[in-house]
């Protein structure tokens, strides 16, 4: 369990923070198991959840979590003030270490219960929001945001967000340095289309030396997201380690943290490959060994290896792990089994290249 204070603690040491992005239908609690397999310092978070859903769904479905996922953050969608501070506190009760407000979804859905980016243009209330939830929890809350929407300008829409949102006692925000175009532009373009704004994020930091600004969109890799937050706090990656999660394998070299203080910075190889043989059979055992404790309760094991299919990109063998996983783990009666040979694929054909 983290510290309930990190993003205090982490601008006090100069520590910046590597979190794992909220995405719809990825960042389930079997992605967020995995992901803490390839790195122990990174921030996870949830997918959105809304408030709505909280207050009257099936709370142990949408809010379980493993213990070994912490440090994992909350995102609740929402704007209604009374509402997420009552998700917000369900969800500490939970155990969650952060909870997180969407003022960044441009969905339809999300923009038809007036919630996520069109929240962007109403500062007013997302500070109402903040407040009600911070007066709700003692963990952080902390706001993920676009630089505005549609028409607005960035210089006027984010600070004057931020400003509210600071008087309100917000501990952290995480800014995806583009707009939202919630008319012309689907989700998917709304992530590529748009252009990226680093600069404002930096000028937004410089007026906010006191308050934990991190960087979100269009960050690929570690060296790149290293770079591009000097002077911020920290670096938020989502489809990029989804994708290719062996990236996730360098973040603790990268971003020692102190999210768990009694751990040394870690000298682990930032390259996936330069990883001894070792390391990934203690991926394989702990993957396998969850895989198993999800069909015991119900699920089925693609439920887990759907997740894992990016794993070993540019790896021998790579190719092989992915057809065992897309294919074999879908069949009935699928078990841990399929994740063993999996793994097997590219361990054995990572021996016999280095043997040549």
């Amino acid at each position: 369990m983290t510290s309930r204070f990190f993003y205090r603690d982490a601008l006090a040491a100069g520590a910046k923070i590597f979190a794992t992005a909220p995405m719809i239908d990825w960042s389930d609690s079997r992605y967020r198991y995995f992901a803490r397999q390839l790195t122990r310092n990174a921030l996870v978070y949830t997918e959105m959840i809304v408030a709505d859903a909280v207050l009257r769904g099936n709370r142990e479905r949408l809010l379980a979590h493993h213990p070994a996922e912490h440090p994992v953050a909350l995102q609740l969608g929402g704007s209604d003030p009374a509402k997420l501070a009552a998700a917000a506190r369900i969800g500490a009760d939970f155990g969650y270490d952060e909870i997180n407000l969407n003022v960044g979804c441009p969905s339809d859905r999300v923009q038809s219960g007036t919630f996520g980016a069109c929240l962007m243009r109403e500062p007013e209330t997302v500070a109402g929001c903040v407040a009600a939830m911070k007066a709700a929890v003692a963990v952080p809350v902390t706001v993920k945001c676009r630089i505005g929407v549609d028409d607005q300008d960035p210089e006027a829409a984010l600070f004057d967000l931020v400003s509210q949102v600071k008087s309100a006692g917000v501990d952290a925000l995480w800014v995806h340095a583009r707009k939202a175009w919630l008319q012309g532009l689907s989700p998917k373009e709304n992530r590529d289309i748009p252009p990226l704004d680093y600069g404002i994020v930096r000028r937004l930091k410089a007026e906010n030396p006191n308050l934990f600004i991190g960087l979100n969109g269009g960050l690929h890799t570690l060296s790149q997201a290293v770079a591009e937050t000097a002077g911020l706090d920290g670096a938020m990656l989502g489809r990029a380690a989804y994708q290719d999660s062996g990236v996730l394998t360098g973040v603790d070299a990268l971003f020692p943290h102190p999210f768990r203080p009694e751990t040394p910075p870690a000298s682990t190889p930032l390259r996936p490959q330069d990883l001894p043989a070792a390391y990934w059979e203690e991926v394989r055992d702990a993957m396998m060994d969850h895989a198993a404790a999800v069909v015991a309760g119900g699920g089925r094991v693609a439920n887990v290896t759907r997740h894992m299919i990016g794993l070993f990109q540019g790896f021998p063998g790579a190719r092989r792990y992915r057809q065992i996983l897309s294919a074999d783990a879908t069949r009935p009666g699928a078990g841990p089994e399929v994740i063993a040979a999996a793994f097997a694929a590219v361990l054995s054909a990572r021996t016999a290249a280095a043997a040549e």
